[in-house]
């Protein structure tokens, strides 16, 4: 059904021509599913966004359904060959704002137009379009929520509307690329059975990325191991794994449970979320908590449990409806909810790490961790203070200021242009410190990391996946928060580079008695890096304790069947 011969495509970087497919040759069968691994930046995306006909490649051939692609095919070849693929992003979710139903008419009915749109009422085939529409939605478990708003479906039925929709467009081959990675177990769940549904019922021949092995495991018969841009291996998927796992570095300690000693307390915390359409979709009420110094606590739970709600609260980027969140700052206690002057000073000692962490392109890594040091590093609040009141802002204007450096790229554009300001004002109070002083902070935290200091000079798109997740972590790192926050921002790497981040963290730990707080789907990783794990449910904490324990009772309420499969 597929075949692919002799694959190659570089990209230009720079000055440079950087290969990511070398000479890519393998097969597909009718029906087959099969499955693609490799660490991050082998070329897997790329060899995807090549076979759906939104990349071009540089020499080799394509034989898809019959249809032969070449660099040098004209227009008319390229727009079948999308026209016979369809591809499933694992953040994609570009769905209109109306019913799960309407979503996917639109998509049957572009088959006709050659665009999304509504058919009218007196076009002779509008009921055969929704029925077919229909049809789609009960092939990925979606009947009883056609009806539904599409944009407020949970994160599993977003996913599986979103296939619903590729299905529409009746591809003879479907490319996922990291189907649900960053979802939870149960999400998860769904997905995976929803491919294998689709796969049964309809025949689809159908390719996985994936860099889970779990996922491999429930779906795929054979896979193939990419691997610096090449074929490292095809053949059975236990085979592929064992080899592909066998790269595994050793397990690195974690490092001894210190005394109890409360730094971060929640007391009596209420917050609600609502949806329109929904109503109440989750509840914290008068959630209690203490966070022990120099331990890494793990906070887990299906989505939608509150688990970013609590985060962000905790962070002190949203607001609770009732209840404080103190930090202990050296012999007092300072509520991070409400202004004062000490807040600022509890703030610089945070380092926060969300799930779509992102390197900025056009800077160098050492540039990064020289903006990183001007606002958390030693120092820098008694600058910020000193040009506040010589410009005459006042120490409310400058706490909000400071909070914005703590958000989100989004969320910090949003505020700013709230305030009518660019982020360059951050700059004027919170300067960039000189490079040869950045390098000077890094070099310890490149040493724990195993970071070459050859990577502060580079770019990120001159890294590998590897090293920029822990570029990332170098720059968080380089001022030596005393808490560490991490919202779920390792989901979407490899196994193999995931060990080499927990055995980092666990350096990091041991050698500067960094509390952590993080954020997990991934239970592996929880019970790799965590003192203590506890289970959120309806913005409740339910369990409290060993993580072994408590991932084995989460699992066990998911009914993540995925996790137990055994290899073909």
């Amino acid at each position: 059904m597929l075949s692919v011969e002799g694959l190659e495509k570089s990209y230009q970087v720079m000055d440079r021509s950087v290969p990511a497919l070398r000479g890519v040759s393998f097969s597909v069968n009718e029906g087959e599913i099969l499955g693609i691994l490799g660490k991050s930046g082998s070329g897997k995306s790329t060899l995807m966004r090549i076979l759906r006909g939104i990349e071009p490649f540089d020499s080799g051939r394509i034989v898809c359904d019959g249809i032969e692609i070449t660099p040098d095919s004209p227009q008319d070849v390229l727009d079948k060959q999308i026209g016979i693929t369809a591809i499933h992003m694992q953040r994609e979710f570009g769905l209109w704002t109306e019913s799960a139903l309407k979503n996917v008419v639109r998509r049957v009915y572009s088959r006709v137009t050659g665009y999304e749109a509504l058919p009218i009422e007196e076009d002779p085939d509008y009921q055969k379009y929704y029925d077919e529409a229909r049809y789609y939605l009960g092939l990925v478990g979606l009947e009883k929520k056609a009806n539904h708003l599409g944009t407020i479906l949970s994160g599993g039925e977003k996913q599986r509307l979103m296939i619903a929709r590729q299905l529409a467009k009746k591809p003879r081959l479907l490319l996922l690329d990291e189907p649900a990675t960053m979802a939870c177990p149960a999400t998860k769940q769904e997905m995976l059975d929803t491919i294998l549904k689709v796969n049964r019922d309809l025949g689809l021949t159908t390719l996985v990325v994936s860099h889970l092995p779990e996922v491999h495991r429930y779906l795929a018969s054979r896979m193939i191991w990419l691997e610096d841009g090449q074929i490292r291996s095809v053949g059975g998927t236990k085979e592929i794994l064992d080899q592909f796992l066998s790269g595994m570095g050793p397990l690195a300690p974690l490092p001894a449970r210190p005394a109890p000693h409360p730094v971060i307390r929640v007391t009596g915390l209420c917050k609600r979320n609502y949806l329109v359409g929904c109503g109440e979709v989750m509840n914290i009420s008068n959630l209690n908590l203490d966070i022990n110094m120099g331990e890494t606590t793990a906070l887990i739970g299906s989505s939608g449990a509150g688990k970013t709600t609590l985060l962000m609260i905790i962070q002190g980027l949203r607001l609770p409806k009732e209840g404080s969140i103190s930090y202990r700052l050296d012999d007092r206690w300072v509520d991070i909810t409400q202004f004062s002057p000490e807040r600022m000073d509890v703030r610089r000692n945070i380092g926060i790490m969300f799930q779509e962490f992102a390197l900025m392109p056009n800077e160098t890594i050492q540039e990064q961790i020289g903006y990183r040091l001007g606002v958390k590093g030693p120092d820098v609040l008694d600058h910020a203070r000193a040009v506040a009141r010589e410009g005459g802002v006042s120490d409310l204007v400058l706490d909000a200021l400071y909070t914005i450096a703590d958000m989100t790229e989004d969320d910090a554009r949003a505020s700013l242009e709230k305030l009518g300001l660019s982020r360059d004002v951050l700059r004027e109070f919170f300067p960039s410190l000189p490079g040869e002083d950045a390098a000077r902070f890094a070099r310890p935290i490149f040493e724990l990391l195993g970071l070459d200091p050859s990577v502060l000079g580079k770019l990120p798109e001159q890294l590998s996946g590897g090293e920029r997740v822990r570029a990332s972590l170098a720059i968080l790192l380089a001022a030596n928060p005393q808490i560490l926050i991490l919202d779920e921002p390792f989901g979407d790497i490899d196994p193999i580079t995931l060990r080499e981040v927990a055995n980092a963290m666990k350096k990091v730990q041991e050698t500067y008695g960094t509390t952590i707080l993080l954020v997990s789907h991934h239970v592996g990783l929880v019970q790799e890096v965590a003192h203590r794990a506890l289970l959120l449910e309806g913005g409740q904490i339910v369990e409290d304790g060993d993580p072994a324990e408590v991932c084995r009772r989460f699992l066990s309420r998911c009914d993540a069947r995925y996790l137990q499969s055994e290899a073909p």
